[in-house]
């Protein structure tokens, strides 16, 4: 044990560890330093970082805030098609790698804590965002201007058109993953969306397994929601996991120090990660297997 490897492969390149930053909305709202503060932060801490549609900065903004990290970008399929392709051209003239396009959302699900506040993001946070034409709008009326039409079809197009590999994010079943490998996507992204979706769905870890076992061998998967503590990187790649995605910690990092709060967050999560290996026995994070694992039936 006295090395270890951190290190995985996505989309056919090696990385040096597993954890990515998940696309999360409007950075601005956490700190004034936004997502290109998030992006400088991954990169010192050689994490990817996947930009969301609904970002408080432009996708060539934080390309030029940080223009050796890399980047990906998730994508909404919004009912203005044109807004989605022209995200996804800027996506690709600012060098990002791969496009993640989420699938979860066809309406928004009951957020009652959204009901409550009415909360309206402000002009000022989306000016530079994709939702600059709109003006304010509350989160409610964000979910509206989603295209609830979106079909494996479009996914496909998508995948066949674009210049950049496709990840479909929002799977919770061995079938879509499935589907999703028929229709050209290059990985999934095993998600619930945080939860805030289907009230009582699965958790990520609980969909992981038979996903992996599914298309594992064709397309690269990565789990999100819950990932907390370098354990939990563990347990995802042992589940067949080749990457995890983290979302509310690093915005909280961002919140409390901006570029150095991201960093700290990831270094901290790696850093674990890496004595788990070490703990459990497994030098290298690609030997990871479910025997590395106790899986038990909940009561």
């Amino acid at each position: 044990m006295s090395e270890r490897d951190t290190g995985t492969m996505l989309l056919g390149r090696r990385r040096p560890h597993p954890i990515l930053v998940a696309p999360t909305a409007y950075h601005r709202l956490a700190h004034p330093e936004g997502e290109e503060g998030t992006a400088r932060g991954a990169a010192a801490a050689e994490a990817i970082f996947c930009l969301s549609s609904l970002a408080t900065a432009a996708p060539a903004e934080v390309a030029a805030a940080s223009p050796d990290g890399a980047r990906w970008f998730q994508l909404y399929v919004f009912k203005d098609r044109a807004v989605s392709r022209g995200l996804l051209d800027a996506a690709i003239e600012n060098g990002y790698e791969a496009i993640v396009i989420t699938v979860d959302l066809p309406v928004l699900g009951v957020r009652e804590r959204d009901v409550r506040s009415q909360y309206v993001v402000p002009d000022a946070l989306i000016s530079r965002g994709a939702m600059r034409e709109h003006g304010s709008l509350s989160l409610l009326q964000i979910g509206d201007l989603i295209d609830a039409t979106l079909t494996w079809a479009d996914v496909e197009e998508f995948a066949s058109s674009c210049a950049l590999p496709v990840f479909v994010k929002g799977v919770l079943t061995r079938e879509d993953a499935r589907l999703a490998a028929e229709h050209g996507a290059a990985g999934v992204v095993v998600s619930n969306h945080g939860g805030r979706q289907l009230d009582t769905v699965p958790a990520g870890a609980e969909a992981l397994p038979a996903i992996a076992e599914e298309v594992g061998d064709r397309l690269d998967v990565i789990v999100d929601g819950g990932i907390r503590r370098g354990t939990d990187v563990l347990k995802a790649l042992a589940l067949g996991a080749r990457a995890v995605m983290v979302g509310r910690p690093v915005i909280w990092g961002l919140a409390v120090d901006g570029t150095s709060g991201v960093r700290a967050v990831l270094e901290l999560l790696r850093a674990e990660f890496d004595v788990a290996l070490a703990l459990a026995g497994v030098p290298r994070a690609s030997a990871l297997s479910p025997a590395s694992v106790e899986i038990r039936a909940s009561s």
